[in-house]
């Protein structure tokens, strides 16, 4: 069987809700082994944050909602209280094997816990320890509290996002997922990633990584911000429309609505030629990219008009004829039951105690060498607190029913 490619990765996973469970999902998927550390009987607050969630035999709900289970596959659950003096020691003894830590507590809050990066530091020189916050660990606002929607905002993210001034509906607008949360996970993968390869490929030492979901924020705002840097002009709000190659744009049909993009003059003239309309190719006001930019609002009428002419099938199949960049617009059932989507397996099983034919949704990362093939469910609230305290600190029955007996886990 091929190995993964994290196999002999350890992380010890402090945080809770989204971002960070989302960057060691990505590291969990890779094969390391993530230790998840929740607080007994409430658990990570992500449990708690909605329906639906899955129902028992007698369908009633349970605690395993969607959001929570979107972000933990493949890890194992202990519930340990880390605000007592036992849990604590419990968790430096855990990272004593582990390479990894991670946390997004606000900032300061571990140190009172002796689990802050020096302290474990202490403990384990090699350990490479990631803290995930709103605003990061220093600066006027490291101190303030926040979630993805908060960001969204003040990231500049629904400055840019939504229908645009003068038309109906105009105003900023929060995009759909928790997007930054999103862009914040990855990042804290690829940190961690790169911490590892420095400590163990380039004779490195262990370190200390500062993640915020505003600076991810930002940085995903890339073309956007650049603009802005370049030129000193705010972006402006274009609904659906494209930021360069024209027409890009979300364009009605008789029976829906499709998503196009025309990148470049060649993909224009194609586009011309297969909605019927050749002369399209000769206005002055769409002859080159740079005047179909300019003239951006013009162009999306007249392509308004010409697709409600048809149905998306009857478009969709003249579009992929010619080669132009075109698609529906899905929902999610529709995404699952999408050809390319189906083919590439993008829904997998991961049998759940409570639904043994649970799917969830598959890696994106595809390794010719170390594939991705199986997948765990993500894990019930301290499903695996006895095995991991037996197997990895070497505690008995008697032992670990002491430490339950006193609420330690």
């Amino acid at each position: 069987m091929a190995r993964l490619p994290l196999e002999k990765i350890r992380v010890l996973d402090l945080t809770r809700v989204l971002a960070g469970p989302f960057g060691s999902q990505v590291l969990a998927d890779m094969g390391a082994d993530v230790i998840k550390i929740e607080r007994p009987v409430v658990g990570d607050d992500a449990r708690i944050f909605g329906e639906p969630y899955l129902r028992d035999a007698q369908g009633k709900p349970t605690r395993e909602n969607a959001f929570y289970m979107s972000v933990n596959r493949n890890k194992r659950s202990v519930a340990l209280n880390i605000a007592s003096a036992k849990g604590q020691e419990l968790i430096r003894e855990l990272v004593k094997s582990c390479d990894v830590v991670m946390e997004n507590y606000k900032v300061g809050d571990l140190k009172r816990y002796g689990l802050d990066y020096e302290s474990l530091k202490a403990v384990n020189p090699r350990i490479i320890y990631c803290s995930v916050t709103g605003y990061g660990q220093d600066g006027p606002l490291a101190g303030k509290p926040g979630y993805d929607a908060v960001f969204q905002g003040e990231c500049g993210l629904m400055s840019v996002t939504g229908v645009p001034e003068g038309k109906p509906g105009a105003g900023p607008m929060k995009v759909g997922p928790s997007i930054i949360d999103l862009f914040t996970g990855l990042n804290v993968a690829n940190a961690i990633l790169a911490a590892l390869y420095h400590r163990d490929a380039a004779g490195g030492e262990g370190q200390y990584i500062d993640i915020a979901l505003l600076d991810c924020g930002v940085s995903a705002l890339s073309h956007y911000a650049q603009i802005y840097l370049t030129s000193g002009e705010v972006p402006v709000r274009r609904g659906t429309q494209g930021n360069g190659g024209m027409p890009t744009s979300m364009f009605p049909c008789s029976d829906g609505a499709i998503m196009i993009t025309s990148g470049n003059d060649k993909q224009y003239l194609a586009l011309c030629d297969a909605v019927g309309h050749p002369e399209l190719k000769d206005d002055p006001r769409f002859y080159t990219n740079v005047e179909r930019v300019k003239n951006r609002d013009e162009i999306t009428e007249v392509f308004n008009a010409i697709f409600q002419t048809n149905s998306v099938d009857y478009w969709l199949e003249k579009l992929g004829a010619a080669g132009i960049p075109s698609g529906p617009i899905n929902d999610l059932e529709q995404v699952f039951d999408y050809p390319q989507a189906v083919h590439r397996g993008l829904r997998v099983r991961a049998p759940h105690p409570l639904k043994p034919d649970l799917d969830v949704i598959r890696s994106p990362l595809n390794f010719s060498e170390t594939p991705i093939t199986d997948y765990r469910a993500p894990p019930m609230l301290g499903e695996h607190t006895r095995e991991v305290l037996a197997q990895e600190l070497g505690l008995d029955a008697a032992a670990i029913d002491g430490l339950a007996d006193d609420g330690i886990i």
